[in-house]
């Protein structure tokens, strides 16, 4: 792969909130209530970068895609309606979007297979992920990649289904 995945910068944020506009926008375009209530912003961004846990793909110097990759932390996941396959360490990946130059080149699956390489490197051996119930990309990468379909999650008071894949070394 030509792409470098690596930690977002800080002087990166107005690349990245570009793409995550893009993102709302192509989620607003498509019916789906996802990110149409102001979340992602460039605070959420600039926030993933404090704590570590923004990350980009890039095509030598552009930013052309951008991720959370969180370890262990996501208070949403203590409760679902339903259950997760495992119970020990985990990575959750959250605001996965991709710029509109670079769409339909398979990057979102990329990306999807350098965060298992992520989690393997760090000895974890569980992805969980949510989306909304009206995103059909995400419902069908989900589903190409072999991830389970666990139950449902609740932010902000909105279920979004809740998906885990336990990953073989």
């Amino acid at each position: 792969m030509k792409y470098q995945f690596r930690k977002a910068l800080d002087s990166e944020i107005p690349q990245i909130w570009k793409i995550l506009q893009q993102a709302i926008e192509r989620r607003k375009n498509d019916g789906s209530n996802q990110w149409q209530n102001g979340y992602p912003n460039p605070e959420t961004i600039q926030n993933d970068i404090a704590k570590g846990n923004g990350y980009v793909l890039t095509d030598q110097e552009t930013v052309i895609a951008y991720s959370a990759v969180i370890i262990n932390d996501e208070p949403a996941y203590l409760e679902i309606d339903g259950q997760w396959l495992t119970n020990g360490d985990f990575v959750v990946i959250h605001r996965v979007a991709i710029s509109e130059d670079y769409l339909g080149q398979g990057l979102v699956q990329q990306m999807f297979g350098l965060f298992e390489d992520f989690a393997l490197e760090n000895n974890i051996h569980s992805i969980k992920v949510d989306t909304n119930f009206d995103n059909p990309a995400m419902l069908r990468i989900m589903d190409k990649l072999g991830y389970t379909y666990c139950g449902e999650v609740f932010f902000n008071g909105s279920p979004r289904k809740a998906f885990e894949k336990v990953l073989k070394v």
